[in-house]
């Protein structure tokens, strides 16, 4: 089964990469955009039947650093 983490900086955390994709879009026109967040998609192809828990153990020990980011979990 395929499994979809998105992992996102939590509120109140600085993301310069984000920022620097906001200052870019300026640069580059694109007026407007006043802030930027940038995260990543992990995609796991898991035996059937891996448990929810299991996932999630897989983020806080590995996949997100839980101390500055935050995940969502989804079975596609």
């Amino acid at each position: 089964m395929k499994v979809r983490v998105d992992v996102m900086l939590k509120t109140g955390v600085l993301d310069p990469q984000g920022e620097a994709v906001r200052h870019a879009l300026g640069n580059l026109g694109f007026d407007g955009v006043e802030k930027v967040r940038q995260g990543k998609v992990i995609e796991l192809d898991v035996a059937d039947g891996t448990s929810e828990d299991t996932i999630k153990d897989m983020c806080d020990k590995l996949l997100a650093n839980t101390v500055i980011e935050n995940y969502a979990i989804q079975v596609l």
